[in-house]
């Protein structure tokens, strides 16, 4: 069960002028939110839901307004349903459709001329007021989070109370959640992994939120410099990165200096893997950096590690009462955050003595103590002919321990005939973190392919590319190739630049410690 919004109105009673939640523009205590989801949820019950319930689009870019929308849904029993700002209108209304949105909520920045095109009743976040004695638990609540907008049909994952809440709670105690803390939001909150630690979790607490609008509509592109200084002005005591943002951030205190706040406590990163060597960096720099693995069809997080018990390398223990088991290769959960299902498929099968199960697609292993180890996308596998498994991620992991880069991509040329799965075997997308792309630019060939070189020394020679490419981020995100949480789309990337990475006709590298086809150990 959602209990946040009962403990909404316990904080509102018992510290109703503690600062809960602002975003440059507007600032509430808890008192004043508490009034205001009272008061746009009594609002939003007087919505016609075709003889139920209704299903609720929210459109618009992070702010106050969007949290308050997302909590008075939820109190009135309604279903809702996140239109990323970072969607195309042809999404949307793909979105619209499959969920079966019969009214759209958006807030005072919304493309509110794209969301009147689905031909549905727009309304404004309601500012109404109301008692906060109404709030109670939200047992009806529930949310549908679309993923993998990159094709024009995203699936629908569809939550209930029963993950939200399970999911909310297991997570405060993991991070320790406090009514101290004060939380900075700096992605989307249309990402469910952010509605949880910038919404469910801290308003649970008691503590602080402040909501960063300018910065989280950026990403998934170039980043503008200063992300160091934002932090350290705000003073948070948590937060949550993308691998991207956490980059961002080591490479402006290493460039610039500046102070990591004095209270910071616990930084979590996930969404995409984290390079051991930034990971490095980061806790070199005093940034408590603590790497997560999860996934939206498991409530967003299914393994963390914790405060003072991170082991580098692994994203730590699972969550207390989940099964995580390892399927040939494959990682599989089993337990209470496990969606419901997708949205107009069966539900996946569940009861009081049959916890729902998913297998993740994702390859990993645990370590000696438990603590869970990520491989990379069962999907993702390279093959070679040769019988040898390299999962990209773990070589990209190799190269992104330069700060010189900020993303890079694996491709294979596909089994054609050559020894290493190709004529021109494995090729390499780099791409510039912001702050390189000055010296990419004037790199001579042979200066990059040091660099190349350099990071590829510690690869088996199966694993080493023997093409590389690059590839500016201000140019891959016009072609809509970044994930709203900053990762490459991996298939529509390596689809834009075969091209380059693997031309016809080009001559390979040479091969280098070709293995013997006995021999299938690789990682």
């Amino acid at each position: 069960m959602l209990d946040l919004l009962r403990t909404l109105r316990r904080h509102a009673a018992v510290t109703p002028h503690r600062p809960a939640i602002a975003d440059g523009t507007t600032t509430l205590d808890y008192a004043g939110l508490a009034a205001r989801v009272a008061g746009a949820a009594q609002a939003l019950r007087t919505l016609d839901g075709q003889g139920g319930p209704c299903v609720i689009g929210i459109l618009g870019g992070n702010g106050v307004d969007w949290v308050v929308a997302q909590l008075a849904i939820w109190q009135a029993g309604h279903t809702a349903v996140p239109l990323p700002p970072f969607f195309s209108p042809a999404q949307w209304r793909h979105i619209a459709t499959d969920a079966g949105i019969t009214h759209i909520v958006h807030t005072p920045d919304a493309d509110a001329a794209s969301a009147a095109a689905l031909g549905l009743p727009l309304h404004p976040v309601p500012m109404a007021t109301a008692s906060a004695a109404a709030l109670d638990h939200a047992t009806a609540a529930r949310q549908v989070i679309y993923t993998s907008g990159s094709t024009g049909t995203p699936k629908g994952v569809l939550l209930e109370a029963r993950q939200l809440g399970w999911s909310t709670t297991a997570l405060a105690q993991a991070i320790a959640a406090r009514a101290d803390d004060h939380y900075i939001s700096l992605l989307p909150l249309a990402l469910l992994l952010e509605t949880l630690c910038a919404v469910t979790i801290p308003l649970s607490a008691g503590a602080r939120v402040t909501l960063v609008p300018d910065l989280a509509a950026r990403i998934g592109g170039p980043l503008a410099p200063g992300l160091a200084a934002t932090i350290a002005d705000l003073a948070p005591t948590c937060l949550m990165l993308v691998p991207q943002l956490l980059s961002a951030w080591v490479a402006d205190l290493e460039r610039r200096g500046g102070a990591v706040p004095a209270r910071l406590r616990y930084v979590a990163v996930g969404g995409a893997a984290v390079p051991p060597a930034l990971a490095q960096r980061a806790w070199t720099l005093g940034i408590p950096v603590h790497e997560g693995y999860g996934l939206s069809e498991c409530c967003s997080v299914v393994a963390l590690n914790r405060p003072g018990e991170r082991r580098p390398g692994t994203v730590g223990h699972p969550l207390p009462g989940l099964r995580v088991t390892i399927d040939q290769g494959e990682i599989v959960v089993a337990g209470p955050p496990v969606m419901s299902g997708y949205v107009g498929q069966a539900p996946l099968p569940s009861g009081p003595d049959q916890p729902a199960v998913w297998r993740t697609g994702d390859l990993g292993g645990f370590d000696d103590d438990g603590h869970l180890v990520i491989h990379g996308r069962r999907d993702a596998l390279i093959v070679t002919p040769w019988g040898r498994n390299i999962s990209p991620e773990w070589v990209e992991a190799h190269f992104l321990g330069d700060p010189r880069l900020s993303h890079c991509l694996l491709s294979d040329a596909g089994p054609t005939g050559g020894p290493e799965g190709g004529p021109e075997g494995l090729a390499l997308l780099l791409v510039p973190a912001t702050a390189a792309e000055a010296w990419f630019k004037a790199a001579s060939e042979t200066a990059v392919a040091s660099l190349v070189s350099a990071a590829a020394a510690s690869l088996p020679g199966y694993a080493r590319p023997r093409r590389h490419h690059v590839a500016f981020a201000r140019d891959m995100a016009a072609l809509g190739l970044f994930t709203a949480n900053g990762r490459l789309r991996r298939r529509e990337t390596a689809a834009a630049y075969r091209p380059h990475l693997h031309p016809p006709g080009a001559i390979p590298a040479p091969a280098i410690d070709v293995p013997s086809p006995l021999l299938t150990e690789a990682p």
